[in-house]
């Protein structure tokens, strides 16, 4: 049976809304497909605004592999703003896609990519509006699985109530997977109902459905165990590796934005995974190993991109894209085949000891000079060590010395603050720094008219992670630290006006902390933020901490004992039967090792360090050179 579309009541509501733009869908090489031609419907939702969702690289993939699988459609939803919400509630218009503005709850799949917890909100702003119960456990026959993927699923534990199911990894391969477990089970005419469903996909290890794990607690509030409660469900769910991401050259045809997004260019992930050993990094850890995408690959995919898109920049994205192993092949190939038109390439991370000034001309060649970003993350020699950045004083220095030599006159310098053994000097370090690189920029061009920004966010303890164990720094010694070093660059008249300074206040990061590492009790809390209002916690005119702090206060949380309490070695995490495929005896060492002052080398290029990765997961890592270059393009 078709599903009606809701546009027509939508429409009438756009006129009196902010940037309706972002609702109306048909942007250039989205997908619409006829709804009877598929068994399969996904619909994927990227739990913030449109201007932020539409960027994001993981739904875009998805979106492209799912459209090209016969008899499967995919249409993407993303938040509402509250003035829609509003309009949409007072006259019963429900969720809807942004493609076909069809029912999310008509849909198969709700598939939500969480890059970030807090858009747990959005989740159940989405799944209300739906007419979606919130609670798995209320879901009926009729109402699509809710699914989520992203890093934040790393631990899906605050929001195990309202979800039913979870993956861990690369969503390219198990995305078809699960889709072909649901084409079967419905060919089959649905056998067993919803619950059937659940266990298919759950037996296959692939696929984490939290209402098949039972968690029991010690009497402090410790978690004693976290078992299967069910026969045939593995004790611990994996994540899923792509090992050639050759063969997945997405996207292939990126979607073109109505309404201004946050990036405006084509993106090619050129490499996945870092092991660099950041600890802070969560990132870094779950991608693990690193797998480059070839450099004939990449070169084919920015000419494709360009030509599908009509956009005029191209990002190459990774943890850390210098460190590719063609790196310099690459920015000189492109740059070539694109001289003299209006295609700009750029590098959105550098690290400092990756950085070289001839591929930071490569990238620059098109005339176009934008600021340099490089993320230091500690701002003393010790604070580095201890999260494993290794980069020197020195490194920086003669880096940016390079950098302003050759015509940039700005730099953005990231820093955390709250780092584990993080000491005032330290965070005050980061002001020290930041004089000296103007200082250097100031001597190497003889010149005034150099400018340096100094960003920094609150650090806070991820899931699989060395500082899983942490105690996070709570929001007052952040505040007082921040204030410090904002007094020390203010004060100073001589490089004052030439450091722009960018900061985020500890209470944010406090409650991310709360969503980061909480187990399924946060979850009274996260849906008692919603119902008192709470929407958009990632965007500071929308976060209220003291709506956070009521809520975990009414549902008996103890918001310290999460955040600001350092766990014990044997202590179970709310995460550990979800497998990253790190060791966690490895993860404990480093942990000691940072506290230490020890530092780890980056596998890729010295012996294997043990993080357990490779064999656990069968993988290894896949780096060049290959020797291969870019040729020019033929001119038609």
């Amino acid at each position: 049976m078709p599903v009606e579309s809701i546009f027509h009541r939508l429409e009438a509501l756009l006129p009196k809304v902010q940037k309706p733009i972002q609702y109306v869908g048909g942007e250039l090489n989205s997908t619409v497909k006829d709804w009877d031609s598929a068994d399969v419907r996904w619909a994927l939702m990227y739990p913030d605004a449109y201007e932020v969702g539409l960027p994001n690289q993981g739904v875009a993939i998805l979106y492209e592999i799912l459209n090209e699988l016969p008899g499967t459609l995919a249409e993407r939803t993303y938040a509402v703003w509250p003035d829609l919400e509003e309009l949409m509630r007072a006259e019963g218009v429900p969720q809807f896609t942004v493609d076909a503005h069809r029912p999310v709850r008509a849909f198969d799949v709700l598939g939500v990519s969480f890059s970030t917890e807090l858009g747990y909100t959005n989740l159940l702003t989405a799944l209300d509006l739906a007419g979606i119960p919130l609670l798995a456990a209320d879901r009926g026959e009729d109402d699509p699985i809710v699914l989520a993927g992203g890093h934040a699923a790393f631990n899906p534990e605050p929001i195990a109530d309202f979800l039913d199911a979870a993956v861990l990894g690369d969503g390219e391969q198990i995305s078809i997977a699960i889709s072909e477990v649901i084409r079967e089970w419905k060919g089959e005419g649905s056998p067993g109902g919803r619950d059937e469903l659940l266990m298919r996909l759950a037996e296959s290890g692939g696929v984490y459905v939290p209402r098949f794990y039972d968690v029991e607690y010690h009497p402090d509030g410790r978690i004693k165990r976290v078992a299967p409660n069910r026969a045939d469900v593995p004790w611990r769910v994996h994540k899923h590796t792509v090992m050639d991401l050759d063969e997945w050259p997405y996207p292939k045809k990126p979607l073109v934005p109505l309404a201004e997004t946050v990036h405006e260019r084509f993106s090619v992930e050129i490499f996945r995974g870092c092991t660099r050993g950041c600890r802070f990094c969560q990132a870094g850890m779950i991608t693990r190993p690193v797998r480059e995408r070839s450099i004939t690959t990449i070169g084919a995919m920015v000419e494709n991109g360009i030509k599908e898109s009509g956009f005029n920049e191209v990002g190459l994205l990774s943890l850390s894209s210098a460190d590719h192993s063609e790196i310099g092949e690459v920015a000189k190939g492109l740059a070539d085949r694109y001289e003299g038109t209006n295609t700009s390439l750029s590098l959105p991370s550098t690290r400092v000891d990756a950085f070289n000034i001839d591929l930071a001309n490569e990238f620059s060649r098109n005339g176009r000079r934008s600021g340099l970003t490089f993320a230091p993350e500690g701002g003393s020699e010790r604070m580095r060590k201890v999260i494993n950045k290794m980069v020197t004083e020195e490194d920086l220095i003669r880096t940016v010395t390079t950098a302003y030599s050759q015509g940039w006159r700005q730099v953005k310098l990231y820093f955390m603050c709250g780092l584990p053994t993080e000491q005032d000097e330290d965070v005050l370090g980061i002001a020290d720094l930041a004089k000296k690189v103007i200082q250097a920029g100031r001597e190497a061009t003889g010149s005034r008219d150099i400018r340096c920004t100094v960003s920094i966010g609150g650090f806070v303890p991820k899931p699989h992670t060395p500082f899983q164990w942490a105690g996070q720094a709570d929001h007052e010694t952040v505040d007082r630290r921040l204030k410090q070093l904002r007094d020390s660059l203010r004060g100073d008249k001589n490089y004052g006006r030439a450091i722009g300074f960018r900061y985020h206040d500890g209470k944010p990061s406090i409650v991310e902390g709360l969503l980061s590492r909480g187990d399924r009790r946060v979850g009274a809390v996260i849906r008692a933020v919603w119902e008192d209002g709470g929407r958009f916690d990632g965007w500071s005119e929308h976060f209220s901490y003291e709506r956070w702090m009521a809520a975990a206060e009414k549902a008996g949380v103890d918001v310290d004992w999460y955040t600001t309490r350092e766990r014990e070695e044997n202590e179970v995490l709310p995460w550990d039967h979800l497998d990253a495929g790190l060791d966690r005896e490895w993860l404990w060492q480093d942990w000691q090792e940072a506290v230490s002052g020890g530092e780890v080398e980056d596998c890729r290029w010295t012996p294997c360090y043990d993080c357990g990765v490779c064999p656990t997961m069968g993988t290894e890592i896949q780096i060049g050179p290959t020797g291969r270059k870019l040729l020019p393009l033929t001119v038609v």
